[in-house]
């Protein structure tokens, strides 16, 4: 019998990162560091404060050291204790203990469908959390948690989403939706009609952006084995999706939360700047450093 409580997070962290190259020539994007601590990091914390007791993180060649950051790594923690850094050993310690990290391979980086279809083994027939970590979301309540809660109330696949900037359409997946009947008791969820995967201009009317957290229903396995690959190859889980909505509900919850691009190099630098403004070791010296960068551009304008 399938259980409707989500368990499970996937973590799709298989892809190339081709747009920090040189940097992810031989370190995995998913390892590059916001505030001190690496994207993979942020979105497992996410899915273990979201109360999910088990991580699945897809990966691919080259990518075995994500696996390895949640490792516990004795001989490290010993140094570090014997020179008196008794915090940082406690957190490198902390890292084995967040959760049970699983590992599935993506062995052709194909598309988030794809990815996702490795973990089928392991999910079974329960529904899941995907986590995207280059997608940060900044939430007092964490984005996933929220999609939980409201996956509670409507059963099926529930797609986080935030309305973009007529310009940015382009670079985003695009949910076309409705409102649904009784959505004056929780006005944040859509019923989503359609789904489409960076679309051409004049391709939608619609500014409801997909923004990498998603809890989905087993049914998506059965709709992935039946998508097309599309652009490139890959096979978008935005296809797989409109599959799965003749038969299974689709919504889209309004998060609450600040999302950061940390796939691009603009917003990888505004993460870690925000991220290290909430760091007490850092947070002072960085506002006294924006203060005085900012009167220096001030003096540079025209």
């Amino acid at each position: 019998m399938t259980s409707s409580k989500v368990k499970q997070a996937v973590i799709p962290a298989a892809g190339l990162g081709t747009r920090f190259l040189p940097a992810t020539k031989v370190v995995p994007k998913e390892l590059l560091p916001i505030a001190g601590r690496p994207l993979i990091q942020y979105a497992v914390e996410e899915a273990v404060a979201s109360g999910l007791e088990t991580v699945i993180l897809v990966m691919g060649p080259g990518k075995d050291l994500l696996a390895q950051h949640f490792e516990r790594n004795v001989g490290l923690e010993n140094v570090l204790l014997r020179r008196g850094h008794t915090r940082e050993a406690d957190e490198i310690r902390r890292l084995a203990e967040l959760a049970e990290i699983r590992t599935v391979w993506q062995e052709q980086p194909l598309g988030l469908a794809n990815a996702i279809a490795t973990a089928k083994p392991l999910i079974g027939d329960q529904s899941f959390a995907v986590i995207l970590p280059d997608a940060l979301i900044d939430a007092e309540v964490g984005c996933i948690r929220q999609l939980m809660d409201c996956y509670e109330q409507h059963p099926g696949c529930i797609v986080a989403t935030q309305e973009v900037q007529p310009g940015e359409v382009e670079r985003f997946g695009i949910m076309n939706v409705a409102a649904l009947p009784d959505s004056t008791l929780d006005s944040r969820v859509l019923r989503v009609t359609s789904l489409i995967e960076r679309p051409e201009p004049g391709q939608t009317t619609s500014r409801h952006g997909i923004f990498g957290r998603y809890i989905l229903a087993p049914e998506i396995f059965s709709c992935i084995a039946e998508t097309r690959a599309g652009r490139g190859g890959e096979f978008q889980l935005t296809d797989s999706l409109t599959l799965c909505a003749k038969n299974t509900p689709i919504y889209a919850y309004r998060f609450e939360g600040r999302h950061y691009d940390g796939g691009n190099k603009l917003g990888f630098i505004q993460a870690t700047i925000a991220y290290s403004l909430k760091d007490q070791d850092l947070s002072a010296a960085l506002r006294q450093h924006l203060v005085e960068l900012e009167m220096t551009l001030a003096a540079t304008l025209p």
